[in-house]
């Protein structure tokens, strides 16, 4: 039975994410960014009991404490070769931010323009390879838009499909991009050659705002584009109330 309770954007999208590890198992959740944290916590307290979370340092948690808040109850320590460990062995599902993002799923977040003489320097590459090619790697994006949705990205970080497929098997064996998942909806690769799919809208969004907001062309299905699944009424007692009552999800994805 769904929510009685009006849900917010950024309350769709803390759902969004926390069903990117539904039926994960015994997995390591890596949540990059306030909504992907919120939703993992979440998922932990309802459907996926088995996720591992951590203090976002080198310790895994026992218990799920609110956004920000101290972990009171410790289950081990995750030094970096561990963590190191988990990735190469795809015990890990990580979702990572997105400076710019492709129709096959290729991530840029190293540097804006020509590589030998970039417009702005972001992050670095730091481990995206290792993550796409290695475990399970879906993106967040706060605000959807044809700066990060590009046609091609300036330079490959994350490894999309159609260069893990040029690579080879060694490249294709662990790589996954379950989802992306922004501001104004959900997406995948479920189509014939791995190309971004739009899978639902949150509420309140048309197809042709996601199209005015992508800089390549999505594939929509010929059906109606389903909503994302409203919280239920218990996940909104736990997002306001528990995980996160200081409401930083709004920050993150503010009222549209």
């Amino acid at each position: 039975m769904g929510s009685t309770v009006t849900a917010t954007r950024a309350e769709y999208c803390v759902v969004a994410c926390a069903e990117a590890w539904r039926g994960a198992g015994e997995v390591l959740a890596s949540p990059m960014g306030t909504v992907p944290t919120i939703g993992a916590r979440l998922a932990r307290l309802t459907f996926s009991p088995e996720l591992l979370l951590t203090d976002g340092e080198a310790l895994l948690i026992g218990d799920v404490p609110a956004v920000g808040a101290k972990a009171e109850v410790v289950e081990g320590w995750l030094p970096y070769r561990g963590h190191l460990a988990l990735v190469a062995s795809g015990r890990r599902h990580v979702m990572m931010g997105a400076s710019q993002l492709d129709r096959h799923g290729n991530q840029n977040i190293s540097c804006i323009g020509d590589w030998a003489r970039p417009e702005r320097q972001l992050l670095g590459v730091r481990g995206a390879p290792v993550n796409t090619l290695n475990n399970p790697t879906s993106y967040w994006v706060p605000k959807h838009s044809k700066r990060v949705f590009v046609e091609r990205v300036d330079m490959v970080s994350g490894v999309g499909y159609d260069r893990a497929a040029a690579a080879g098997p060694s490249a294709t064996r662990y790589h996954r991009i379950p989802e992306v998942i922004t501001d104004l909806g959900v997406f995948d690769f479920e189509t014939p050659d791995r190309s971004m799919r739009l899978r639902s809208l949150h509420p309140g969004v048309t197809v042709d705002q996601v199209r005015e907001a992508t800089g390549f062309a999505l594939v929509v299905p010929e059906d109606d584009v389903p909503y994302t699944r409203a919280p239920e009424p218990e996940e909104l007692r736990l997002i306001r109330q528990v995980i996160d009552p200081k409401g930083l999800r709004e920050r993150e994805v503010p009222a549209a």
